[in-house]
């Protein structure tokens, strides 16, 4: 394991041994490097929770090692875990306490000094817009502010792997920027990052490198850039339906599915002038209400690896 690999994951299986008999993670191979944010993306059931808790010590392993900076992670996941910060999916409870005094506690029991981890909840209070709630009792702050806050409390003396399980879910839009851009902060400070999420287009956004996860299995892991090559030369069509309508989608055009009163199409980059003309046509007759031609994205690719019925998956993740 060289010096800036933070985790280093080889042939790691997990069954559980229920009466379904869920194989959950298939030999999965993984790495996260010093400075690296890397996106874990898979819907529910994928294997993404199940992988975490076997990073994290909580769940052992069939087969496979898990090396967390240097330490065997499966044989002394103590040790390996006094190296990681890990927001899961539930927050932590703080009733009793503030934000800014949940954040400030949790950064001196990880050994910061007091001015230090003062200061640092201070600046993340502050980038992260809570100064309004930081000093509210956790009974009375919403989903969102308390989302925001166990990311803080995660980061405010991050160890040398910062494990973020959805740590967006319940975060309005203004702040999910807020977010994004203390997330790769950490990284661009040194930290490795395992970011956990389903959603596709915000993970493309800030990750450096991305493993695609589906029934436990690792489908595609490179770079955004990598993973989207395939896709040079096509255009992605999204239209915005009125309620009760229904379209055709011109020749050439590949459906991806639909969403509620969205649906969306691949399109050659040679066939955008037509099917603009087409969609403008459909805005005329009163049929969608607007559209857009985006270039591909990881999303395509997610949706061509895994199938559209999941490329809407919700975040709540499943043990498997």
């Amino acid at each position: 394991m060289g010096q800036d690999e933070v985790l280093t994951i080889r042939g790691l299986r997990k069954r559980y041994r229920g009466r379904r008999g869920v194989q959950a993670n298939d030999g999965i191979d993984l790495d996260v490097r010093a400075g690296q944010v890397v996106g874990l993306l898979g819907h529910n059931g994928a294997g993404k929770t199940t992988l975490v808790n076997q990073v994290v010590g909580l769940v052992l392993p069939d087969e496979g090692t898990i090396t967390l900076d240097g330490i065997d992670a499966v044989a002394r996941p103590d040790e390996a875990r006094s190296r990681a910060s890990i927001q899961a999916q539930a927050n932590v409870p703080i009733s009793g306490l503030t934000p800014r005094l949940a954040i400030e506690l949790v950064g001196r029991l990880r050994g910061g000094h007091r001015t230090a981890v003062r200061a640092r909840a201070a600046e993340l209070i502050e980038a992260l817009d809570l100064s309004p709630w930081a000093d509210t009792r956790a009974e009375k702050v919403s989903g969102g502010i308390a989302r925001l806050t166990a990311f803080a409390m995660t980061v405010v003396q991050p160890g040398r792997l910062v494990v973020l399980d959805e740590p967006t879910n319940d975060v309005d839009p203004v702040r999910h920027r807020l977010l994004w851009q203390q997330i790769r902060r950490l990284a661009d400070d040194g930290a490795g990052v395992l970011l956990v999420t389903h959603n596709v287009r915000e993970a493309e956004r800030v990750v450096d490198r991305l493993a695609i996860l589906d029934h436990g299995v690792v489908l595609a892991a490179d770079t955004p850039a990598g993973l989207t090559a395939s896709w040079q030369g096509t255009l992605t069509v999204e239209l915005d339906l009125l309620p009760g309508a229904a379209v055709t989608w011109p020749d050439g055009a590949r459906p991806r599915g639909s969403d509620r009163l969205r649906e969306s199409a691949s399109i050659a980059t040679e066939d955008a002038a037509e099917v603009v003309r087409w969609a403008q046509h459909q805005v005329d007759q009163g049929v969608i209400e607007r559209y857009s031609l985006v270039p591909a994205s990881l999303e395509d690719v997610y949706v061509e690896l895994v199938g559209a019925e999941h490329a809407g998956a919700s975040a709540e993740e499943v043990a498997a």
